[in-house]
């Protein structure tokens, strides 16, 4: 049996190639699927737009979670820690502010 008969290929349009910004995720779930809000938060607006919605089942949501954990081990492996400050970010109804 050949090998690349049982590749998958996938494609990639240039519209979704260029990805979208998001900074914060919201992310709830039932007994059947998970859904995955991906939003762009601008400082200073207490509004915010969902930019994309992924639905996916349960099994396959922690695929992702496993794939995501694997992926930011080699990360910090090759740069370093990633660092989450406990403070600071986007947070909602956060004030922004400026220092120059």
């Amino acid at each position: 049996m050949d090998i690349k008969e049982n590749q998958l290929q996938i494609e990639l349009k240039e519209d979704v190639a260029e990805g979208t910004y998001a900074n914060l995720a919201i992310i709830a779930h039932s007994t059947s699927e998970f859904v995955f809000d991906f939003v762009r938060m601008m400082p200073g607006v207490n509004k915010a737009k969902v930019k994309s919605r992924i639905v996916m089942t349960p099994e396959h949501a922690k695929r992702l979670a496993l794939a995501l954990q694997d992926n930011l081990m080699r990360y910090e492996a090759q740069f370093g820690e990633i660092r989450i400050p406990e403070r600071g970010g986007y947070a909602p109804n956060a004030p922004f502010k400026v220092e120059a």
